[in-house]
């Protein structure tokens, strides 16, 4: 998937000649309805031969607006990803600024999207708006004499599924609900990084993950799948690895100097004795298995992690 950065980086390339269909939004998480928006504008370029495409922002635009933003589920990088698996050809990243927020909806879509992007049509979802006062409505692009397709909200359980809605079921712990909206496992991208070492010391060697986004599941421990990202294919005994993974402030771990008030994110890889620290990894919640708590001893704490290894096997047994 082609990614262009800015509309300055836009200005400077080349047409290619086949237009584009165009769906506009921040797209966090890339849920189901997300998904019904991206597979309706695939459908539309291909009928009219054009390049399905995606316009999308770098960080949240509630920020500058509100000034402050909700909590992401994906990062910028994990979105590109999602729509390039969802057969979107190319990308349009913009920041949100001042500038892009006083541009009127009508100057926005002609100059930069009609002008720039070759836009031939737009598929929109149900509540989209954007430009100067969310002008930017599908009533108002048609007065603009565009072609718009609108697309419905998709649902689950009586309720619109949405970016919100998921927050709050990641929020409150019930992965089964989010990834249901989601349309797959509730999952973090990061880097894989070095904690203290204190896990090799009680023979439970763990690998920090140092994430690329904010909102994670409460704390606790969590079965968990480890998908390495970059080059490697399903082909690499690498590429997935299964794991027990904590959430949390080490209670049973006294006078820890990184103990604080972000919760640190720990992975015990099972039968792995491999290097991935310096690798980009998505982690991806399976199941919960229970709080954190603080344990009298060491010996209590190693027993318990014993007790969570030996679940975690069971249950990834059970999905494999």
């Amino acid at each position: 998937m082609k990614v262009t950065r800015g509309l300055t980086a836009l200005a400077a390339e080349q047409p290619n000649g086949r237009g584009a269909v165009v769906s506009i939004g921040v797209f966090d998480g890339v849920h189901q309805g997300h998904r019904a928006i991206l597979a309706a504008n695939i459908a539309r370029a291909h009928s009219i031969d054009a390049t399905p495409t995606v316009v999308t922002f770098s960080g949240h635009p509630k920020k500058l607006l509100l000034g402050r933003g909700p909590l992401t589920l994906t990062s910028l990088d994990h979105r590109l990803e999602l729509f390039a698996g969802a057969g979107i050809e190319h990308t349009l990243v913009l920041d949100f600024d001042e500038d892009l927020r006083s541009k009127s909806a009508a100057n926005f879509v002609q100059r930069d999207l009609v002008g720039g992007l070759q836009a031939r049509a737009f598929v929109l979802g149900f509540d989209s708006k954007f430009g100067r006062d969310r002008e930017g409505t599908p009533e108002r692009m048609r007065e603009l004499g565009l072609d718009v397709e609108v697309v419905s909200a998709v649902g689950q359980g009586g309720r619109a599924i949405s970016s919100t809605a998921i927050r709050e079921a990641v929020s409150l712990g019930d992965l089964d609900a989010a990834a249901r909206m989601l349309g797959r496992p509730v999952t973090v991208h990061g880097k894989v990084v070095h904690g203290n070492g204190r896990g090799a010391g009680i023979g439970f060697p763990t690998a920090n993950l140092d994430l690329d986004h904010e909102l994670v599941p409460p704390n606790g421990v969590y079965v968990t799948h480890v998908k390495l990202l970059g080059s490697h294919t399903q082909s690499d005994p690498r590429s997935v690895l299964h794991s027990v993974t904590n959430i949390g402030h080490r209670p049973t771990v006294a006078g820890d100097p990184k103990a604080g008030s972000t919760p640190v994110v720990e992975v015990h890889v099972l039968d792995f004795q491999g290097d991935i620290y310096g690798e980009r990894a998505a982690l991806e919640f399976v199941q919960y298995l229970r709080p954190e708590q603080r344990f009298e001893s060491i010996d209590a704490l190693k027993q318990a992690i014993r007790k969570d290894v030996e679940s975690a096997r069971k249950r990834l047994a059970a999905t494999d």
